[in-house]
């Protein structure tokens, strides 16, 4: 691909970075940047930077947040007795898609995956036991990618739980094995969550 300008190259690599866009895809883009008015490329710009910069994440669920502590956390109307494990800020969000869930979350930011290099002590498995440990939590809720990888950190964390009176569950596999959640249509996500079953016995190495 040839261009005739440097920035306008520049500007097509960069978009080109992004997951999922190709560099034809990115010259689309950039060369409609082109065409629009100066001041809402600006204000485009400054909101890509802006959420760089500002973003934050909760520091109770990990989950993205304006503040300290995230809507869902702070939201009265959420049952905070109730955990929801996810892998990713993308779970959270195709959960919250199906509107069939009402407690809170927890963004482990991975799952356990030897072969990958990513053990427990690289997740937020320890901030979740605490939050367990400080009391109030009826019920913790395991909605992880049904694999290998999603299975065993179910089975560690779960044995970490062992002690504690608080009911473990696991969405139901309404989600074929090898599945991942963010591209599961919105009612077998929402039936997987109100069918949730118990751990024990779903899980097994």
């Amino acid at each position: 691909m040839n261009f005739s300008s440097t920035l306008l190259e520049n500007a097509v690599n960069e978009f080109a970075r992004l997951p999922g866009i190709g560099k034809k895809t990115a010259l689309r883009l950039v060369l409609h940047l082109l065409k629009t008015e100066a001041p809402q490329v600006e204000l485009f710009a400054d909101t890509i930077s802006r959420m760089r910069r500002e973003v934050k994440f909760c520091r109770q669920c990990h989950n993205v947040s304006d503040s300290d502590l995230c809507n869902i956390c702070a939201s009265p109307g959420r049952k905070q007795e109730i955990i929801c494990v996810v892998e990713s800020i993308r779970d959270v969000m195709a959960i919250e898609g199906t509107q069939q869930f009402n407690g809170t979350y927890h963004v482990l930011g991975g799952v356990i995956s030897p072969l990958d290099g990513v053990g427990p002590d690289q997740l937020q498995i320890e901030s979740l036991i605490s939050r367990v440990a400080a009391g109030g939590v009826e019920e913790v809720i395991f909605a992880l990618n049904p694999n290998i990888q999603g299975d065993t950190t179910i089975y560690y964390i779960q044995k970490k739980l062992a002690g504690t009176s608080v009911k473990v569950t696991a969405i139901s596999r309404g989600i074929a094995f090898g599945g991942e959640l963010e591209y599961a249509d919105e009612m077998t996500l929402a039936r997987s969550i109100q069918n949730r079953l118990p751990v024990e016995g779903l899980v097994r190495f």
